[in-house]
C-alpha cells in the first residue's frame, strides 16, 4: 500500500502542534515541575504519522481557533518573560558575531564554568538560532545617543547582535531596539535542548542559571530526575503503578543517614555530653542491655504474582528493601534483601533459599527490628523494586514493583500476636493510595492488562513479638538488620563501650581514638559479601577456640580475626569498589575475597595462631597506604 500523502490540513496541523510546542516550553518557566514532566512525556509517545481526517471543514476551523489561542499566549509569555525562541532576526546576525562568541566566551569563561559541567551532564546541545540566552539588568543605563536603549536594574533583554566593542544590540519586553554595554548585563537564562532536533521531537527549555532566586536548583533536579525509568514508563515498558524506588532514592541522595553503618555508630545524648543508648553493667563489665519500645524477628518468606519489566530490559536484581515506617518517614536504616526465582516463574519471588554453607546475607530473609519510636503508627515498609539495565543504552535504573505496610499494633494499641501474615501489594510510591498495579505488559496492546481480584500479589511474614535471643538488647536503639549478624553486631558493641567508656581518660576528651577496628567496622553493614567474609572468619576461629573462654579473650580474638581478614580486604587494591547489582563487579569481589580468606587459613595453619597479623608482610599481597581516617576513630566526626 503506497504511503499516505499529507494534506493541507495534515501540514496546518503539524505546524499548529509544533507552535504549542514552543507555547509549553514557555510556561515551564512558570510551572516548572509540572511542565517538564508532562511536556517531555507527550512528545517520547506521541506518534509520527497522523491519522485520517474527519470533518474536515468542522475540524479545520477548531485547528484555527486553536492555532489563534496559542499565539495570543505565546504572545503574552512572550512579553513576560522575553524567550529567546525561533527568531527571524537570526538571518540579521552578522558573521562577525560569531567570530565574537570567542572573545565573550573567553571573558565570561569564569561565570560560566558551572552552567558548561552541567550542560554536558544532561548531554544536551544549544539550538542553532540566536543567542540562546537571556540578560538581566545589573544597574540603571540612560542612553545618551541616538540608537541607545535605556534599560533600569532588573530589566531582562534579548541580545540580537553582539560586537566586539562591547556595546550590544538588545530588544527589551516591550519590543525596543537599542544598544547597551555589555557590562551592565549578566545572564541568567540559557537554552537547552531534550530530544532529537532533527526528527522534530525535541522541546527548549528555558532556565536561570546564576540568580538565587530563580527555579534552576528545581529545573536541575526535575530534569535529572527524567532517567529510563520516566521514558519507559512514557513507551509503556514497564507496568502501570511501577515508580521510581522511593528507598533507593534516600540511600542515594541522604548519604550515609539511612545507612546501617549510620545507625550502628554512637548516640550522644541531648546534652551531647555522655551517650544516649551505650551504658556499661559495673558489675560485669559488659554493655548493658536496653530494651526499646519495638523489638521483634520477622522472616521474609516470598512474594506472589510480582509483574515485571517489559521487553528492552534486563533485571540484574529482585529485592525487597525495608524500615521502619510511621506514614511520614523512614524511622531506621534502609534494609536489603535480595530475592530469588525461578525462571520459568519469574512473578514468585523467594527468599533464605536452601544452599550449602554460610547463607549470603544479602539472601537472608531472617531479620530484626530494633526501634524506639513510640508512634502509633508505626510498622514495617517494604518496598518491592528491581533494579534494570536498558539494553539499548546501557543506562541503569530502579523501579518500585509496589509496596506494602504493616502497622505493627492493632486499633486498640496492642501488639500483634506472633503469626503468619499475607499483605496486600499497593501500586504507587508509599505517599501514594489506591493505586493499582498490572500483571503483565503486552506489547502491542492499547489497553493494558489489569489485575482481576482472583490475581492477588501478595507475600507472607512471620512476626514474632517475643524475643529470646538476648544479644538484640545489647545492640542500638534503632536498627533493623539479618539476625544472621546479630553476634557480630553485638561484639561491636562491647568493644566500642570499652573505648568509649573505659579507655578514655576522661568522658569529655574527643581527641582521635587509635582504633583501626571501630574507624572501619561500620563500613561492613554497607558492604554484605564483607560482612559474610567476617562471619566465616570468624566461624573457623570460634571452631578452635573452647567453649569455657571468656569475655575479654573473645574480644581480643575477634579484634585479630577483623584485622587480619576483612580490615586487609578493606585496603586491597586488588578489590573492586562495591557497586550494588553490578554482576561483574560482585564476580570479581568474590574471587578476591575468597582468595584472600583461603590464604587467611593456609597462614593459621603454618603458624597455629588463630587471626595472625602475617597476612600484612605476605609479599603475595599487596594493601594500599595507611592513612589517618583508617587508623583513627573520630568520635566528634561519628557520632549522631
Amino acid at each position: 500500500m503506497p504511503p499516505r500523502r499529507k494534506g493541507a490540513f495534515q501540514l496546518a496541523k503539524k505546524e499548529v502542534d509544533e507552535t504549542e510546542k514552543q507555547v509549553m516550553v514557555q510556561s515551564l518557566i512558570i510551572q516548572t515541575d509540572y511542565f517538564i514532566k508532562k511536556s517531555v512525556f507527550s512528545i517520547c509517545s506521541q506518534a509520527d504519522e497522523l491519522a485520517p481526517v474527519g470533518n474536515y471543514e468542522q475540524r479545520k476551523q477548531e485547528e484555527e481557533k486553536r492555532l489563534q489561542n496559542i499565539l495570543d499566549r505565546l504572545n503574552t509569555l512572550s512579553l513576560e518573560l522575553s524567550p529567546p525562541g525561533p527568531s527571524t532576526d537570526a538571518s540579521n546576525i552578522s558573521t562577525e558575531d560569531s567570530g565574537d562568541e570567542d572573545d565573550e566566551d573567553s571573558v565570561e569563561d569564569e561565570d560560566e564554568d558551572k552552567d558548561d559541567e552541567v550542560d554536558e551532564k544532561l548531554a544536551v546541545k544549544p539550538p542553532s538560532q540566536s543567542d540562546p540566552r537571556i540578560y538581566k539588568v545589573l544597574s540603571d543605563f540612560q542612553g545618551e545617543q541616538d540608537g541607545d536603549l535605556s534599560v533600569q536594574k532588573g530589566d531582562l533583554l534579548r541580545i540580537v547582535r553582539r560586537a566586539a566593542d562591547g556595546w550590544w544590540l538588545a530588544q527589551d519586553s516591550k519590543g525596543k531596539r537599542g544598544v547597551v554595554p555589555k557590562t551592565y548585563l549578566k545572564i541568567i537564562f540559557m537554552l537547552i535542548v531534550i530530544g532529537d532536533e532533527s526528527k522534530n521531537n525535541h522541546v527548549y527549555l528555558y532556565f536561570n542559571s546564576k540568580t538565587p532566586q530563580s527555579n534552576w536548583s528545581t529545573l536541575r533536579k526535575a530534569l535529572t530526575e527524567i532517567d529510563a525509568t520516566d521514558v519507559l514508563s512514557a513507551m509503556g515498558a514497564i507496568p502501570s503503578g511501577f515508580r521510581p524506588s522511593t528507598l533507593n532514592k534516600l540511600l542515594v541522595e541522604e548519604g550515609v543517614m539511612y545507612r546501617g553503618s549510620h545507625h550502628v555508630q554512637p548516640s550522644l545524648s541531648q546534652s551531647q555530653l555522655s551517650f544516649k543508648d551505650l551504658f556499661l553493667d559495673v558489675e560485669t563489665g559488659r554493655v548493658r542491655a536496653r530494651h526499646v519500645q519495638t523489638c521483634l524477628c520477622f522472616t521474609l518468606w516470598s512474594c506472589r504474582m510480582i509483574p515485571t519489566p517489559g521487553v528492552g530490559v534486563q533485571v540484574l536484581s529482585r529485592h525487597v528493601r525495608l524500615c521502619a515506617f510511621d506514614g511520614n518517614q523512614v524511622l531506621s536504616n534502609i534494609h536489603t534483601v535480595r530475592a530469588t526465582y525461578n525462571p520459568k516463574s519469574p512473578k514468585t519471588w523467594s527468599f533464605s533459599p536452601r544452599m550449602t554453607g554460610v547463607l549470603p546475607s544479602l539472601l537472608d530473609g531472617d531479620c530484626f527490628l530494633r526501634c524506639s519510636s513510640s508512634s502509633p503508627d508505626l510498622g514495617i515498609l517494604f518496598e518491592l523494586g528491581v533494579t534494570f539495565i536498558r539494553n539499548s543504552t546501557g543506562e541503569r535504573g530502579e523501579l518500585s514493583c509496589g509496596w506494602s505496610f504493616l502497622k505493627l499494633t492493632d486499633d486498640s494499641g496492642n501488639s500483634l500476636p506472633s503469626r503468619t501474615y499475607e499483605l496486600q501489594v499497593n501500586g504507587g510510591t508509599p505517599y501514594e493510595k489506591n493505586v493499582e498495579l498490572e500483571t503483565s505488559v503486552r506489547r502491542g496492546c492499547k489497553k493494558k492488562q489489569v489485575q482481576s481480584k482472583s490475581e492477588t500479589i501478595k507475600y507472607h511474614l512471620h512476626l514474632l513479638s517475643s524475643i529470646s535471643s538476648s544479644p538484640l538488647h545489647l545492640l542500638p536503639e534503632t536498627l533493623l538488620h539479618c539476625l544472621n549478624c546479630v553476634h557480630l553486631l553485638a561484639l561491636h558493641r562491647q568493644l566500642l563501650a570499652d573505648t568509649l567508656l573505659m579507655d578514655r581518660p576522661t568522658m569529655q576528651n574527643a581527641e582521635l581514638i587509635s582504633s583501626p577496628f571501630l574507624s572501619t567496622f561500620p563500613v561492613l553493614l554497607d558492604q554484605p559479601d564483607l560482612l559474610d567474609a567476617l562471619r566465616g572468619a570468624w566461624l573457623e576461629a570460634e571452631i578452635r577456640m573452647r567453649r569455657t573462654e571468656d569475655l575479654s579473650f573473645l574480644k581480643q580474638e575477634f579484634v585479630k580475626v577483623y584485622m587480619s581478614s576483612v580490615y586487609f580486604l578493606l585496603h586491597s587494591p586488588s578489590l573492586p569498589p562495591y557497586r550494588w547489582a553490578d554482576p561483574a563487579s560482585e564476580e570479581q569481589r568474590a574471587k578476591v575475597i575468597y582468595i584472600t580468606l583461603d590464604s587467611l587459613k593456609h597462614v593459621q595453619q603454618t603458624t597455629g595462631i588463630s587471626g595472625s597479623p602475617e597476612v600484612f608482610f605476605d609479599h603475595t599481597h599487596q594493601h594500599l597506604a595507611f592513612d589517618l581516617t583508617e587508623l583513627n576513630f573520630d568520635l566528634l566526626g561519628v557520632a549522631q
